[in-house]
């Protein structure tokens, strides 16, 4: 396997610059053909570093970005006005070719409209998603999209979105024939809004394993690979999700511990518990691809540690390696043509 660059905005996120330079420094020694540019103020990342026990190496390079954009600013003005902030320098190193992706945990409406502005879509897209693996009950996880790039979504965006995230399960996470689904009120055909009834049927018609419509109820049983739903409803179930895997966690825990027996229980039952906590930690998911524009960027959670900061490069190197955007932008050109329909 060859060498892989990505860039990682340092100064992008909550815990910033601690929990991205540390991030860096885990990605790095779990993936030895990674190679890592950190994008932001060179002093305070150099000082990160040197309190981390590093320095800058032929596998981790900084590069100056002398602004940030805050999560309270416009994020279009901020983006056009902030032309040396870490997101806008570290969108350029992939559009001209120094990193195959960037990773950022910064302003979400700023990196969606600096990657529009600096990568543009791939032909034919009417509408970027982002993407991200939801775990279930079963199996490795759901990939749900749109968890919020596009409010309100019309049939062929949906469509659109079935397909790029279906690409996404094949040529990442290595998932042949992915079972994709329309999230609705019902599983009837005829259920739901108008758009998702015509999307509904397009979908019928083209080479996709679509299974049809599911129900917020069973997305955590495994019953499909791929879900679609606009991002309105999209970002409303994957935090309530995670919400609700937080706080019945954290009343398990309390409940364990409330007398003698139920902490022996406990502590028979740890490997277990260990591995459901695992299976829901939604630091695990590390970060969102944004599908359907013209480069890879990544959008990480503002509130991610270090161990989700590596696992959004993670998401990164695996998009960079399976070719995702070319995927993406031959199959969306092959159904212009007809070649996928039915």
């Amino acid at each position: 396997m060859s060498a892989l660059t990505l860039a990682l905005d340092a100064m992008g996120g909550d815990h910033a610059p601690q929990a991205t330079v540390a991030g860096a420094l885990q990605a790095l020694a779990a993936d030895p053909q990674l190679r890592l540019l950190l994008v932001g103020e060179r002093t305070v990342v150099e000082a990160e570093l040197r309190r981390a026990g590093a320095s800058p190496s032929s596998r981790l390079e900084i590069r100056h970005a002398g602004e940030v954009i805050g999560y309270d600013e416009e994020p279009v003005q901020a983006f056009r006005r902030k032309r040396d902030s870490s997101i806008a320098v570290g969108l350029r190193l992939v559009r001209d070719g120094q990193a195959s992706a960037f990773v950022s945990a910064g302003s979400t409406g700023a990196l969606m409209a600096g990657s529009l502005f600096t990568f543009g879509r791939i032909q034919g897209v009417r509408r970027p998603a982002l993407v991200q693996v939801m775990p279930t009950l079963s199996g490795p996880g759901l990939v749900f999209l749109d968890m919020g790039a596009t409010v309100a979504a019309a049939a062929e965006d949906l469509v659109q979105w079935a397909l790029m995230g279906a690409i996404y399960a094949e040529t990442v996470l290595g998932r042949p024939a992915p079972r994709v689904a329309l999230l609705n009120v019902g599983t009837e055909a005829e259920k739901g809004p108008e758009e998702v009834k015509k999307a509904y049927q397009t979908l019928s018609r083209l080479r996709l394993n679509f299974i049809g419509n599911i129900e917020a109820r069973e997305l955590l049983s495994g019953a499909a690979d791929v879900v679609v739903v606009d991002g309105f409803a999209g970002n409303i179930a994957l935090k309530t999700v995670e919400g609700l895997a937080r706080d019945l966690m954290r009343a398990l825990k309390r409940e364990l511990g409330s007398s003698l027996r139920t902490k022996l229980g406990a502590w028979l039952a740890l490997p277990a518990l260990r591995r459901l906590a695992a299976r829901f930690d939604a630091q695990e998911a590390g970060g969102a691809p944004l599908l359907g524009v013209n480069g890879l960027c990544v959008k990480c959670h503002g509130n991610s540690t270090p161990r989700a900061i590596a696992a959004g490069l993670r998401v990164g190197a695996g998009a960079a390696r399976g070719r995702l955007v070319e995927a993406i932008a031959r199959r969306l050109a092959e159904r212009e043509s007809g070649e996928t329909d039915e």
